[in-house]
Formats: C-alpha cells, sequence, structure tokens
C-alpha cells in the first residue's frame, strides 16, 4: 500500500500543480505543505514508538499523538473545497488509530493514503526543476547540517548530544528505507516543530533539493557502482524512473516491493548520487509512460475526464513526435502502437472496466519498450537513414503527384497550357513552403503534436471535399461528345472567372499536405545523422517520383479524351475517399474527434482505412457522395444528349 500511496503523489499532484484552482496553490501550499510533511515524519518515526500495542518511548509517542492532531487541525483550517471534508475525515481516523496503539503498518499506510489525497486537493511542489548539484549539496550539508547530524550522517555531530529529541541519523539504512526525497525536501523546508530542526526557506529551492538528494544518499553511497550497473543494462528500470519527479516520489522500501532487493538499494544508490541519469531520460517515450500512468490513476480515482486529457497528451506530448523516426525504423510497430493508444483513449471515454484499462496500459507498456529497443541509438545507420528517407518520400508523393499531374494532364487535353504556370505555381510554391516549414522546425519553433494532426486532418478533409466535386464533374464529362459541348461553351469562360487561381489553390493544398508530413520525417531522421545517406535516399526517391510522373504524363497524352476523363475521375474518386479516411484519423489522434474502434476491419494506412466508426463513416459518406454524383450526371447527360 504504501508503493500505491507514493506512486498517487506522483501521479496527481502533476495534473493539479498544471491546472490549480485560482489561487489555491499560492494561498493554501505553506500550511499543506507542513501537514504533508508532519504525515511523512508520522509514517517513518511511528515504529520507535509503539511496537505491538505498546509505548516503546512515552515522548516519542506523546509526539506522535501531537503530530496527528496538528495534521487534523490544519487540514480544517485550510480553505473549503470539497476534497477538505474527506481529508479531515481521514484525519480523524489516523489520530484515533495512534490513540488506539494500532500497529506500525496500519498507521503507515493511513498516514501516506491521508498524503496523497492532500497533495491532490491542494498541490505543491514535487520535484526540482533540474537535476540537484550534489556538490553544492555536500558543501550546504557540511555548512549546515553536520554539526548536529554528523559529518557522515551517524546523528554523532558536536551539537548532538545536547538535543531533545536526537537529530534524525540519515545513514540509518532502516529509516532511509522509508523515506523520499520529497519527504526530506519538505522538512529541510518547513523545519520541524518541537525539535531543533529548522526551516531552510531562505535557501533557493535547487539549494533545498541539492541538500535533499545529498543527505538522502548517505545510507547508499556504498553501492553507487552496482546500481549504475543495473540502470544502464535495464531499460525497463530506466522506464520506471522517466523523470526527476518519479525518483522524488519513490520511497526504497516501495521500490524494493517491485524489483526485490539488493536492487531496490543499489539503484537508489545510484540515482540519488547522480540525478543528471534520471534527467537525461526524460524523453519523449518517458513523457509516454508517465502521462499514461498518471492517466490510469487518474481513471482510478474516478476522474475520467482527466484521464481523458492525460490519455491524450500521452499521445500528442509524448510519442507523436517520435512517430517519424519509429515509422522509418518499424513501421508496422508504429500502427501496432497508434492502433493500441486509439483504443486505450476509447476505453477511458467510454468508461471501460478498470481492469480492461489497466490491462491497456499494461499492453502499451510492452509496447514502449519495443519502440524504445527500436529507436536506440545504435540501431541508427546510413542504411536505415536512406530506406527511411526513401520511402518515406516515396510514400507521401505518390498522393499528390497523382493529382498535380492529373491537373497538367487535363490542362494539356483541354488546350488550355497558358493555365499551366498556375498549377506549377501551386505546387512549386507547396515545397517552397515545405522548406520554410524545415527551417522552422529545426532552427525556430518546436511543431507540436497536436498542430501536426490539426493540419494533416484539416488539409486531407479539404482535399478530399474538392477531389469529390472535380471527381464528379469529370465524370459527368466521360463522354466525348459532353466534353466537345463543355469545350465549345464554357471553359475559357470558367477559366476566365478565376478558376485558374482554384487549381493553384488546389495544388498547393494537396502538395503541401503531403510534404508537411515528410518534413517532420526529415527532421527527425536528420537528427540522427547519416546526413549524406538520408539524402541519397530522397534524392532517389524523388527521381523515381519524376520517372512515375513522366510516364503518367505520356500515357494520358495517348489516352482518347473520354478514357481519359473517365479513368482520371475514379482515380480522383478514389484519393478522396482515402484524404477523407486520413482526415478523421488525423483529427481524432489531435483529440478533436471521438474514437469508437472497430474490430472487424483491419488497418489499411495506404487506403486511409482506419478501423474506427468515425472514419470508416466518413469514407462511407464520401463513396456515397461520388456514387450519386456520378450517377447523377450520368442522368443528366443522358438527358441532354436526348434533349426535348
Amino acid at each position: 500500500m504504501r508503493a500505491i500511496g507514493h506512486f498517487l503523489v506522483a501521479v496527481f499532484a502533476f495534473a493539479t500543480i498544471a491546472f490549480p484552482p485560482a489561487g489555491l496553490a499560492q494561498e493554501t501550499a505553506p500550511s499543506a505543505q507542513v501537514a504533508w510533511r508532519l504525515l511523512d515524519y508520522l509514517a517513518v518515526d511511528y515504529p520507535e514508538a509503539v511496537s505491538d500495542g505498546q509505548v516503546l518511548s512515552q515522548s516519542e509517542y506523546a509526539e506522535m499523538q501531537e503530530f496527528s492532531a496538528s495534521v487534523r487541525d490544519r487540514l480544517a483550517a485550510l480553505p473549503p473545497s470539497t476534497a477538505q471534508p474527506g481529508l479531515v475525515a481521514q484525519a480523524e481516523g489516523l489520530v484515533s488509530a495512534i490513540g488506539r496503539k494500532a500497529p506500525a503498518p496500519e498507521v503507515a499506510d493511513r498516514a501516506q493514503r491521508l498524503a496523497s489525497a492532500l497533495l491532490l486537493a491542494y498541490p505543491t511542489q514535487l520535484a526540482p526543476s533540474e537535476a540537484p548539484d550534489l556538490a553544492r549539496g555536500a558543501a550546504l550539508y557540511a555548512e549546515q547540517c553536520a554539526a548536529c547530524h554528523g559529518v557522515m550522517g551517524h546523528a554523532d555531530g558536536p551539537a548532538a548530544s545536547g538535543l531533545d529529541p536526537r537529530p534524525i541519523a540519515f545513514a540509518d539504512a532502516a529509516r532511509a528505507r522509508q523515506r523520499s526525497l520529497f519527504g526530506l525536501y519538505q522538512v529541510i523546508y518547513q523545519g520541524l516543530d518541537g525539535t531543533a530542526m529548522a526551516s531552510f526557506a531562505e535557501l533557493p529551492p535547487q539549494d533545498r533539493w541539492a541538500l535533499a538528494f545529498y543527505a538522502g544518499s548517505l545510507a547508499f553511497d556504498e553501492t553507487a557502482d552496482q546500481g549504475e550497473r543495473l540502470w544502464t543494462g535495464d531499460a525497463r528500470l530506466r522506464a520506471r524512473f522517466p523523470d526527476l519527479q518519479a525518483l522524488t516520489q519513490t520511497t526504497p522500501a516501495a521500490l524494493a516491493a517491485e524489483i526485490g532487493e539488493p536492487a531496490a538499494t543499489n539503484l537508489t544508490a545510484y540515482l540519488r548520487r547522480h540525478p543528471e541519469a534520471v534527467s537525461q531520460r526524460t524523453d519523449n517515450l518517458g513523457v509516454t509512460r508517465t502521462k499514461l500512468a498518471q492517466s490510469l490513476a487518474s481513471y482510478e480515482a474516478g476522474d475520467r475526464q482527466l484521464a481523458q486529457e492525460l490519455a491524450l497528451s500521452a499521445y500528442l506530448d509524448g510519442f507523436e513526435p517520435v512517430e517519424p523516426t519509429l515509422a522509418a525504423r518499424d513501421r508496422a510497430l508504429l500502427t501496432r502502437i497508434e492502433s493500441a493508444m486509439g483504443a486505450f483513449r476509447a476505453s477511458v471515454s467510454s468508461g471501460a472496466p478498470l481492469e480492461e484499462v489497466r490491462a491497456q496500459v499494461e499492453q502499451l507498456g510492452a509496447l514502449m519498450d519495443a519502440a524504445e529497443a527500436a529507436l536506440a541509438p545504435e540501431q541508427a545507420s546510413p542504411v536505415s537513414s536512406f530506406a527511411g528517407a526513401f520511402t518515406i518520400l516515396l510514400r507521401e508523393g505518390v498522393e499528390a503527384l497523382l493529382i498535380v499531374v492529373a491537373m497538367i494532364a487535363f490542362l494539356g487535353k483541354a488546350d488550355r497550357r497558358d493555365v499551366l504556370p498556375y498549377v506549377h505555381g501551386g505546387w512549386i510554391s507547396a515545397l517552397v513552403a515545405g522548406v520554410l516549414t524545415w527551417v522552422a522546425a529545426t532552427s525556430l519553433i518546436s511543431i507540436s503534436g497536436a498542430s501536426r494532426e490539426l493540419t494533416e486532418g484539416f488539409g486531407s478533409l479539404l482535399s478530399a471535399v474538392v477531389l469529390i466535386s472535380v471527381g464528379i464533374w469529370m465524370h459527368g464529362k466521360s463522354r466525348s461528345d459532353a466534353w466537345q459541348d463543355y469545350i465549345k461553351a464554357k471553359l475559357s469562360t470558367a477559366l476566365s472567372r478565376g478558376s485558374a487561381w482554384f487549381l493553384f489553390s488546389l495544388a498547393f493544398v494537396v502538395v503541401y499536405r503531403e510534404v508537411f508530413e515528410t518534413i517532420l520525417f526529415f527532421v527527425a531522421l536528420w537528427s540522427q545523422g547519416a546526413h549524406l545517406a538520408m539524402l541519397a535516399g530522397a534524392a532517389t526517391a524523388a527521381l523515381a517520383l519524376a520517372l512515375v510522373g513522366w510516364g503518367l504524363l505520356s500515357y494520358s497524352k495517348r489516352l482518347p479524351i473520354s478514357q481519359f476523363f473517365s479513368y482520371s475521375s475514379m482515380l480522383i474518386a478514389a484519393l478522396a475517399v482515402v484524404l477523407a479516411g486520413k482526415g478523421f484519423a488525423g483529427l481524432q489522434e489531435a483529440g478533436l474527434l471521438g474514437i469508437h474502434p472497430v474490430s472487424f476491419v483491419p488497418r489499411i494506412d495506404i487506403l486511409g482505412v482506419f478501423p474506427t466508426w468515425e472514419g470508416l463513416a466518413a469514407q462511407g459518406l464520401a463513396l456515397t457522395t461520388i456514387l450519386v454524383g456520378f450517377w447523377w450526371g450520368g442522368r443528366k447527360n443522358a438527358a441532354e444528349r436526348h434533349g426535348p
């Protein structure tokens, strides 16, 4: 239960810190922090006062009673909130448990549960903003703490003999096992009433954290080397501590319950001496793991709305930025992760059974392990960079190429080559905009996951709507006599009224959508090195696209007009259905649309088929619109041919 308590502290407090009620954090933090510190002290020190229902030290027991009553009174004095009555009730239960000399595990469990709930309701800072400087912590300890706590933390400093109660022995391994770094920080920050432990609130937060880390390492220093080997050799242990917050919230005892001894002691020794190892691990997959854990904990607590927000953040803020690299390394794994994350969001949104949601988080954890292995630096190579650049550009370029070639061929058939500069201007402008996007993404700004998905989603839907109308129109002109009539009567006038700029816009939108996604993939590949291999892959793909485009244009010139319009209309209609599916998928991944998965349809990215009711409905609507449009256009042309 202790592990759960500390885990909930880490989970819930992050969200409440990020979005605290207006003015609440600043107004209540000091009192809430004091209460949390007292609870931590009770959980750790109660065994020294009571054992097997018997008082071991009357002074210690009196202190336990005083501190528990102080917690209750402080909680009752906090500004009213929906959580406050429950907190006070828990505090009353703790006071009662200490009054009847309850077993130490019960008191510790009550104190830690109350501490977790307190930080949920009244947030406070849980971790340093950056890895503390342990050299600075050692200097501060020698200057401020050694006189009482001893040079090596044995509570044998020159001033210790005259103190009652005696100072804490930081080198006491049994006590240190029960104390988190956050608990030490709170004592340093607030001091401890009824003892000689004064507040060090005048120190900057980073100095207080440095002191907490140094003091918290004194009982474990000798096993740090063994802990380093564990840390570097076990990806699951690195995933257990994705950030400094996870480290500051975990007690060695809670860690031992997860991974056993002596691994917990060895790993604690290393990480408390080398917090920079954890801060370096704060990567995208670490963010994903943390957000998923927070989402699950919120779901367990009954806060489905927060769980949904955290589930979305796990994808957009954590996983989505690594998608390009993973797509180049293992696209099948990428597809499995995207599907699993979509299913998890759907389960949270629909209120699925807790066991089902918990199993999905476990599955995603295993998938993150696989992704971490695929994204490891040693997996990068010139060959993988070449293959990634080639595959990405060829795949993303085909859709845009087909549409642009269709427009160029159409104008050639219409003998309106004077309008071709608008089409060429559109796709060339899209390429220039892509270069500017590259510069922005690498030098100026960081394009968020939400921005990317929204751009792709709306771009795809806009293209789909335009292509549906164009496809229906072209199908209506698929008979040569209808085409000739249109040429004579309408084409010149239509193009003179601004349709040329419409063609420019269409070329820009469909090409920039693909360029935007390709650029983001290339930015990720570029960061891995092997630049020449990547450029070679991109150049090879560009050459392949040019050959495909030349072949399509040559073939279209030999086609009779009726066949050209018939084939082009069907191609454009098919692309519209594909883009409709991709558009809805992008908006779902951005969190703008809900997700309701279906199990009987496979995911086929190249066809825009994503197994959700929303995506399938969008594609069904697009297909139905096209079929009705084709039927209506054919009927209209038949009526015109047979006229009155």
